[in-house]
């Protein structure tokens, strides 16, 4: 997607109203009290140059400021860098077609609006309102609001230029520009006519020349003239097409019949030489004695040698292998019966999982990378400990700014709806709800995604994005969509625009 916008534009038939000012697109219903609200903040956002991203979140505060009711029908879309900003509320829909593949976003699936951002390269938006139609190929839209049931934005669509045709003069032939493109042309008029060939008959000396082939006669040869019988295709095994070594029948080669060797007059036939012997038979071929066969402890053991029966069937080693060993003399009774389960098994961890770690000299299961114990906080001697495999206790809490704790203990998902998240429905995350006042927070905004030892950050896509500002630090940095992004106890995360939460890693 370029900064131009979405392309070629092309409205959709409908009862709503359609935006496209500046590069952005609204689609809302005519009949809502909030949609002069939308159309005002889609103006003022291409006005001041504003992108995507900066017409969701100016649609999210007048969405906010109009939630005393039903959801407002509503979609709107902007580019932001090679992708594409989009949010939908009420029964709007929008559906993005990248390079990746396909996006759909529905308003009906959040109690408030969803919104996303979508990476590119962008090919195709399409926001819809209820009831709207198909668009027509040859209807463009240049900017501007009208009615209508939404908007489609096509990049690798071009527009339809309809040039009229001049009425062209009656021609009995086609002009060369429509003639078939050919190595050789010729104007039909201008090309001389073709006379059919005059066979002609070929003369030819009555006496044979030393360079001329013999005249052969057409047709089949009589008896009287050919003198032999003419042989017929070759049969038998070895019939097929005839060497290209071999020389065609004709008056040089001799017919069947006559007793000449194949190879001609001067080549004498093939004879062995002197030292070895002449070619036999396969049938003849004498076979050679086998070699001398030894006993061995495979073979079967003559009849009436005295042994059993089944022994006299055994076909494997000797006797003595089969035969059951006398019995091990193992440690003592007390070794044979199970002892304490593995540490790692012991106790009750519930849901916790296991991960390797280390104990302090107060039995504080730590990180192995860690120098001191995030308990009681006493030094870890690396040399002293031995790794295992326990339940991992909780790494830290988040606090929020409103003074809301989440003990990292699993995963969380951070949002304005995150209860209707596939991920806390699937049970993989807990639902943690964080609203803001100007609509900064996304349906599904962050993940806090938590990997051995480690707590990561995952930005779902959300519109206002996720910043991050280690610890002593003055700045925040964004942190990039879908992205597991590490962060260190101290680290101050802002969701959204005005939201903000600290992570602490002290466990007491």
């Amino acid at each position: 997607m370029s900064g131009q916008g979405f392309g070629v534009v092309r409205p959709l038939p409908g009862d709503g109203l359609v935006a496209y000012v500046g590069g952005l697109l609204l689609v809302c219903d005519a009949g809502e009290t909030a949609a002069d609200g939308l159309i005002e903040a889609l103006r003022d956002t291409a006005a001041s140059g504003g992108d995507g991203r900066a017409l969701a979140r100016r649609a999210a505060q007048v969405l906010a400021a109009n939630m005393a009711g039903d959801p407002v029908t509503c979609a709107v879309a902007g580019p932001v860098g090679g992708g594409v900003a989009v949010l939908v509320s009420g029964s709007a829909s929008a559906s993005v077609s990248t390079s990746g593949g396909e996006t759909r976003l529905a308003g009906s699936d959040s109690l408030t609006w969803a919104d996303r951002l979508i990476s590119g390269p962008v090919e195709r938006v399409e926001l819809t309102l209820p009831g709207a139609g198909a668009a027509h190929p040859a209807v463009g839209f240049e900017g501007g609001v009208v009615h209508g049931g939404g908007l489609i934005g096509d990049l690798t669509d071009q527009p339809v230029h309809v040039r009229p045709q001049a009425q062209a003069p009656d021609r009995s032939r086609p002009l060369t520009s429509e003639l078939p493109n050919t190595g050789l042309h010729m104007e039909p008029d201008l090309a001389p006519p073709v006379e059919p060939p005059v066979e002609r008959p070929v003369e030819r000396p009555p006496y044979p020349l030393a360079d001329q082939p013999p005249l052969v006669q057409q047709g089949p040869p009589s008896g009287a003239q050919a003198g032999v019988p003419h042989p017929g295709p070759p049969s038998g095994p070895h019939s097929g097409p005839p060497s290209l070594d071999q020389p065609p029948f004709g008056h040089d080669q001799p017919p069947f019949g006559q007793d000449q060797s194949p190879f001609g007059h001067e080549q004498p036939p093939y004879l062995p030489p002197q030292d070895q012997p002449p070619y036999l038979p396969p049938q003849e071929q004498s076979h050679p004695e086998p070699p001398q066969q030894f006993p061995s402890y495979d073979d079967l053991p003559p009849a009436g040698s005295g042994m059993a029966d089944h022994q006299q069937q055994h076909l494997g080693p000797p006797d003595h292998f089969d035969q059951p060993a006398p019995p091990v003399l193992g440690p003592p009774e007390h070794f044979d019966h199970p002892g304490p389960p593995p540490q790692e098994q012991q106790g009750d961890h519930g849901d916790r999982p296991l991960v390797y770690g280390v104990d302090c000299k107060n039995d504080h299961f730590n990180d192995p990378r860690v120098p001191y114990c995030a308990v009681c906080g006493i030094a870890l001697v690396q040399r002293t400990l031995v790794p295992y495999k326990g339940p991992r206790p909780s790494l830290g809490v988040l606090i929020l700014d409103d003074g809301t704790a989440l003990p990292l203990e699993s995963d969380y998902l951070l949002g304005r709806d995150p209860e209707r998240a596939p991920e806390v429905a699937g049970g993989s995350a807990r639902p943690a709800k964080v609203t803001s006042p100007d609509g900064s927070v996304s349906r599904r905004h962050l993940r806090v995604a938590l990997d051995g030892w480690d707590v990561n950050l995952v930005d779902l896509g959300s519109v206002n994005g996720t910043q991050i500002q280690p610890p002593g630090d003055p700045n925040f940095y964004d942190i990039p969509p879908n992205e597991p992004v590490t962060i260190a106890p101290g680290t101050t995360v802002r969701v959204g625009v005005s939201r903000t939460l600290r992570f602490e890693a002290h466990r007491g």
